[in-house]
């Protein structure tokens, strides 16, 4: 039995829609732990102070993780892996070596600082919060200063084992995570209160690393301190990281920007915010980070040798299957907010009040759900070519307009009451305090958007018609998600008039069966169309992903 599972571990995936499939399978188990996790935490708090507290922990924390860890992240380091695997004489090894000896000891030393200076740097961040909050907030972050150490390490195994393309060992991390998280919120906390919650993050980020390990040293390549540091590579990867961590820098300023202007509309604004937010994550992790991690060990092979055809044929390939899967999901997204949100955090102390803002941001949130999903892969695609300097600079305009949207969206939406009117009308908020959070929302989809665009943009200059080998896709699922809303908005009157939809079980079976009923009818016109995706999506299940077959490296890629 043990040996059936280390072999199950360690099969390499081949095939992109299998492989991706595979990918989205284990991230909507991780996905639907996520959603297990934000009911848990609704139900406890509600959308009041305490869970604020706890978002707002997140932010100091996650920020090390996206700029530190940047060097050792998966899209950085598999290039370089993909060039040392055609060295000898343990080329591949020393450098894995150093690279975790040198990023081990230096987020550790910024997270110790980091530690110290909690108490001013997180008064700064939130000036919304009060002396109590402060308090609890500082101590909660320094207790999750722990997590950017370990899942940057289990970046790093990640990175190894991608390349090897053991695609399941890194798709079940994410739930272990979630599990630890979730154990945190019913165990820990009762005890030990928000600290006990931190732990439970700890907990999730240690579980993350330590199921990669034992993959990793199957291989052969299990990192280990070493005082024999090449400090050629190490500059290297240092100098290619730094535009990514730039990058992913400026979104998450925007975002930071977007908690703490959130801190000072009102309490429970962070709340609302982070889990509409989280919900539309879904789709995105699902689809969007499914397709880009699958693409990318294939995108960096491609293009190192040369074979640029064959990338452009990838990144078209992953293009058409993530704006089919996912504009149906942001259509459907928009017409079930209500039942979405109610059915996944409507218990406990998360009362109708919370439900109706929180599915208001997420409509808002939705919107961008195609532009997120296609952003992870053209990054990825330039990531492979090795142009950093691009997405860099279209990341921080983007960023940029995030924060100026924000500015004038929120002025607008405070000033003009015929705006504010008809914002909440259209989301049916009109009697909610805190509603200026949605202009906050909108306004990371707003710049989101145009990050995409701009991406998709660069990328038609780079490689002619790009654009129009994937525009019958694009029309194709916007016609059909509009018919899919239509029919799923339909069927909510229709099953409302004879559903109990004061009861949890009324209100899922009203967003269960509608989004079925809309789901039957965007196949059906996709099969009308002779829909190129939807043959495709058939024939990779029809191969069965659990039974792909193994592909064998050369020996250059060991």
């Amino acid at each position: 039995m043990v040996k059936r599972i280390i072999k199950l571990l360690n099969r390499e995936i081949s095939g992109l829609h299998e492989a991706a499939y595979l990918l989205g399978a284990f991230t909507f188990a991780s996905q639907l732990l996520a959603l297990v996790r934000d009911r848990a935490l609704a139900s406890f708090f509600g959308a009041g102070e305490t869970l604020d507290i706890y978002y707002a922990a997140f932010r100091i924390p996650d920020f090390i993780f996206i700029t530190v860890a940047s060097i050792v992240s998966i899209s950085v380091l598999i290039p370089f892996l993909a060039d040392k695997s055609r060295e000898e004489n343990g080329g591949m090894q020393n450098f894995i070596d150093g690279v975790f000896t040198v990023f081990f000891g230096f987020i550790s030393l910024v997270s110790l600082v980091v530690f110290f200076l909690a108490p001013f740097i997180v008064e700064k961040m939130f000036p919304g919060f009060g002396k109590t909050a402060l308090t609890e907030a500082i101590s909660l972050t320094r207790i999750l200063l722990l997590s950017p150490i370990l899942l940057g390490l289990s970046n790093l195994f990640a990175s190894i084992i991608q390349l090897n393309r053991k695609f399941l060992i890194y798709a079940i991390s994410p739930v272990l995570y979630n599990l630890g998280i979730i154990f945190g919120i019913y165990f820990l906390y009762p005890s030990f209160g928000l600290n006990g919650l931190g732990a439970g993050v700890v907990l999730g980020a240690f579980l993350h690393l330590i199921i990669q390990i034992p993959v990793a040293s199957s291989v052969g390549l299990l990192p280990k301190f070493t005082s024999k540091i090449n400090y050629k590579d190490i500059k290297k990867v240092t100098l290619l990281s730094l535009p990514r961590t730039l990058t992913m820098s400026a979104n998450q300023i925007a975002f930071f920007f977007l908690v703490a202007l959130a801190s000072s509309v009102g309490v429970g604004s962070i709340a609302v915010f982070n889990l509409s937010f989280n919900i539309q994550s879904v789709p995105m992790g699902i689809i969007g980070v499914s397709y880009s991690v699958a693409a990318f060990p294939t995108l960096a092979r491609l293009f190192s040798a040369g074979e640029k055809q064959k990338f452009l044929n990838q990144m078209i390939s992953a293009s058409r299957h993530i704006i089919f899967w996912s504009l149906p999901a942001l259509s459907l997204f928009i017409v079930l907010r209500a039942q979405i949100v109610r059915t996944i955090l409507g218990s406990g102390q998360f009362d109708w009040s919370d439900t109706r803002l929180t599915a208001a941001c997420l409509a808002m949130f939705a919107f961008s759900v195609t532009a997120q999903s296609l952003i992870l892969l053209f990054i990825r695609g330039y990531y492979a070519m090795g142009n950093t300097k691009r997405p860099l600079l279209i990341n921080i305009s983007s960023s940029l307009s995030i924060i100026v949207f924000a500015f004038l969206f929120s002025w607008l939406f405070e000033q003009y009451d015929v705006f504010r009117y008809f914002v909440e009308h259209m989301f049916r908020v009109e009697d909610l305090f805190g509603t200026t959070v949605l202009m906050l929302a909108f306004s990371y989809s707003l710049g989101t958007m145009l990050n995409a665009i701009l991406l998709m943009v660069m990328f038609e200059k780079d490689f002619d018609k790009f654009i129009y080998n994937i525009s019958k896709t694009f029309w194709h699922s916007l016609f059909t998600s509009i018919i899919m809303g239509f029919v799923a908005y339909r069927f909510l009157t229709i099953f409302g008039d004879f559903l109990n939809l004061n009861t949890l079980q009324g209100i899922f079976m009203q967003g269960l069966f509608s989004g079925l009923a809309g789901i039957l009818s965007g196949i059906f016109i996709l099969w009308i169309m002779d829909n190129r995706e939807l043959k495709e999506a058939r024939k990779a299940f029809n191969k069965r992903v659990w039974k792909s077959g193994i592909v064998i490296p050369e020996k250059r890629e060991l």
